[in-house]
């Protein structure tokens, strides 16, 4: 967590728009409290939720690009602690590169709100737990609800310029 530099996370307007939330079992305490902030930061903008689960954050970015074929964004929420070996290397880059070519093949906002940290301490911290200085949840959400706004106004944009398909 670095801390700084974080924009403000406030609701914006998306109703009638329609948020995946995909959440890993593995530490369940926190991505339970995360997708239930997720739902949260869904209905504060106007969006509504379908939550999934699996196991674990390896198995996020299929369920990702299922979702992104049915709503506007996806949230994927997990928790990966670093241990002894190079598991942890492996998990992160495979769920950072599948979200990342889930959300450039569907062309849907894909917020990736894995917490990647090197102790369960630093986990809830970020979780949106009381007292935790983040709330990658809400955050994720909103920020992927904020990202699907902007292709919409780019859209607009577009078409107002003569640019349309």
């Amino acid at each position: 967590m670095a801390g700084f530099g974080e924009p403000g996370v406030t609701a914006v307007d998306a109703a009638g728009m329609t948020v995946g939330v995909v959440a890993a079992r593995w530490h369940g305490e926190l991505t339970d409290h995360m997708a239930d902030r997720a739902v949260a930061a869904a209905e504060a903008c106007g969006a509504r939720a379908v939550v999934a689960r699996v196991a674990g954050s390896v198995e996020l970015p299929v369920v990702a690009q299922a979702m992104a074929r049915r709503f506007d964004v996806v949230v994927a929420l997990g928790v990966v602690v670093r241990g002894a070996t190079a598991h942890f290397d492996y998990v992160c880059r495979s769920v950072t590169d599948g979200l990342t070519r889930v959300a450039l093949d569907e062309g849907k906002p894909v917020a990736h709100g894995v917490l990647t940290v090197d102790s369960i301490e630093q986990a809830r911290d970020r979780a949106g737990l009381p007292g935790s200085a983040e709330d990658k949840g809400w955050s994720a959400t909103v920020a992927a609800l904020d990202a699907a706004l902007a292709v919409r106004g780019l859209a607009a944009a577009a078409h107002r310029v003569g640019f349309a398909r």
